[in-house]
């Protein structure tokens, strides 16, 4: 398993199809709010097993977005691997913080990975969710 910072327009591609999967299809989130415009200013995280893309992530400013993991590659530790890049990515870049709208059913993953919950719960895509941060220490 290995994640990329996608460079290439294959695992640029291979970052949307696995958001598209997830977010628009399984979802049922409108593709006009997934696909934002933002994409070409983010750094993008393509997540692969062998040569097959099976998760994504992307990284606005110091806005931590789209964390996907394909349905049946799920409870495999992807998801926490492109946190763990995404976070080293963030310290090599010195960014002070990390911020995340989490979708609420996975708010346990990222308070196991350190992120404290800002504020109440709120609506994004008709879909509950929590402001998370977690500061960044360069070590």
């Amino acid at each position: 398993m290995r994640v990329v910072v996608a460079k290439t327009q294959k695992e640029i591609i291979d970052n949307m199809l696995i958001r598209g999967y997830v977010f628009v299809i399984e979802q049922e989130i409108d593709w006009e709010i997934e696909y934002d415009g933002l994409d070409d200013q983010c750094v993008l995280f393509t997540a692969y097993i062998k040569d097959k893309p099976v998760g994504a992530a992307r990284l606005y400013k110091n806005k931590v977005g789209r964390v996907a993991t394909l349905k049946e590659y799920r409870k495999q530790g992807i998801a926490t691997l492109l946190m763990s890049e995404i976070e080293s990515y963030a310290k090599e870049n010195n960014i002070p913080y990390l911020k995340l709208h989490a979708q609420l059913y996975v708010k346990d993953f990222y308070e196991h990975l350190n992120y404290i919950v800002k504020g109440e719960i709120f609506q994004e895509a008709e879909i509950d969710h929590v402001l998370m941060v977690k500061k960044m220490q360069n070590e």
